[in-house]
């Protein structure tokens, strides 16, 4: 049974062959031009390579890189590497959550934001630091800072 018929995908597929050596590589792409990788998309690639959905789920659950889910729109990462952690990483983690009313990883009901944690960032000598949406950075934070600055991006 052939599935919904999924651009993006086939791009990759017609970029790096109808191999299953190429699955790493289909599913980067697609995920770079989607933004994440939903079943659908999962299936579609099982199907059009002979792969075991299976499979496919194995390799992206074990590389932290891709997504299952779409992110939300803002993106908080909270350090919890040694220095980090030390110097009140937990606590900047803790005042983001309260203050968005998520526990980490979870997504806002409107959307806008996740609190993501990570045990390295390679900023220690600016520690604690948050990133926001991959390019932000932000770093000797206090609690209070941190809500600052994520006050700036709840603004409209």
């Amino acid at each position: 049974m052939e599935i919904t018929n999924f651009p993006a995908v086939d791009r990759e597929i017609k970029k790096w062959g109808l191999r299953s050596e190429s699955l790493i590589q289909i599913l980067h792409g697609t995920q770079e031009s989607i933004g994440y990788l939903p079943e659908e998309i999962l299936s579609y690639i099982a199907e059009k390579l002979n792969i075991s959905l299976s499979k496919i789920y194995g390799v992206v659950t074990f590389y932290n890189f891709f997504k299952l889910t779409k992110d939300a729109e803002h993106v908080i990462t909270t350090c919890l590497g040694t220095a980090c952690y030390v110097k009140g990483g937990e606590k900047i983690l803790n005042a983001l959550c309260n203050k968005l009313n998520i526990k980490p990883n979870e997504i806002t009901k409107d959307n806008k934001f996740t609190v993501k944690t990570v045990r390295c960032v390679g900023c220690c000598g600016f520690a604690p630091v948050m990133i926001i949406d991959g390019k932000d950075i932000y770093g000797k934070l206090s609690e209070n800072e941190a809500i600052e600055i994520l006050e700036r991006y709840m603004i409209p």
